[in-house]
């Protein structure tokens, strides 16, 4: 099964090599082989766009609250920098608090629009705005401040050697206390990688109704990234009934027949979904001396 893992800098770059290998045989069956040869550039221009905004329902303001002493935008914009694929990195917000606290620390913003829905409607009215050519979109969660740089040039190395995909993301493995958690959405992929389903709910789900100790569950980080053509369709495709019922925009992608290249990592997931979540993370921080 061609996820692959990686436990420090090191063993990451064996798993985005081996996602290569598996990518290029895959274009080969796509007939796309020739091309990839001959440009060597397929996809070769990204950007990273951290959606911020501030009116969030489970916790407004959530991208200012300070972690050890920096805003979380800040932290995530400055974990984002250090990824070796993201060729510029930029905040897209709807809020004036938001944009002044980022040009305070150096990030450049882009203003959009309050009616956006989701983040990747707002990487997509961002990526219009900047006015400049880009073949792939990394959506990085500005709730992930310990994002690892490692994981955002995964998705982007797996999407840039997956022709058939327009869409990649990342999964880690599920914590069996997290099994019920509807903040924490599962995921399950097929045998060559692709997502075959995202959910709110434990999937897949047993005759027992328990979570089964043996099985390898899946719990799908935020972060995703895009082919920026299929970026500009997405917002015109209508609403799904999986998607509304689930509200995890991942299933209209996959509702409408497209691909998305699904990459396995081992990451300690820190996400801030609730203001008791910041403790939690400041602890781990302070436990591990990361400053």
């Amino acid at each position: 099964m061609p996820i692959f893992s990686s436990s420090s800098s090191s063993s990451s770059k064996s798993w985005i090599l081996n996602g290569l290998a598996v990518g290029a045989a895959m274009a080969a069956a796509f007939g796309a082989r020739a091309y990839l040869i001959r440009s060597g550039r397929f996809r070769s221009r990204v950007i990273g766009i951290i959606p911020a905004r501030f009116a969030s329902t489970r916790f407004q303001g959530k991208p200012l609250v300070h972690i050890l002493g920096k805003p979380m935008i800040q932290r995530t914009w400055e974990r984002a920098k250090l990824a070796a694929t993201l060729d510029h990195v930029v905040v897209a917000t709807d809020d004036e608090k938001i944009a002044e606290c980022c040009q305070g620390f150096g990030a450049e913003v882009i203003m959009t629009s309050e009616s956006c829905r989701n983040g990747t409607e707002r990487c997509n009215e961002a990526l219009q705005k900047l006015g400049k050519k880009y073949d792939i979109v990394v959506n990085i969660q500005g709730d992930e401040p310990l994002i690892e740089p490692e994981i955002i040039d995964g998705i982007v190395k797996a999407l840039q050697a997956a022709p058939d995909a327009v869409f990649s993301t990342a999964v880690t493995s599920l914590k069996p206390e997290d099994a019920f958690d509807p903040n924490r959405v599962k995921c399950v992929v097929d045998n060559r990688g692709y997502a075959i389903y995202f959910s709110r709910g434990l999937i897949p789900y047993n005759k027992s109704g328990k979570v089964n100790p043996h099985f390898p569950y899946l719990l799908h980080l935020g972060i995703q990234s895009y082919d920026s053509k299929f970026l500009k369709i997405y917002p015109e495709l209508e609403p799904t009934p999986l998607q509304l019922e689930e509200d995890l925009e991942q299933l209209k992608v996959l509702e409408n027949g497209y691909k998305m290249k699904v990459i396995k990592v081992d990451h300690e997931t820190h996400g801030v979904d609730t203001p008791e979540d910041v403790d939690k993370i400041e602890q781990f921080m302070r436990e591990r001396n990361l400053s």
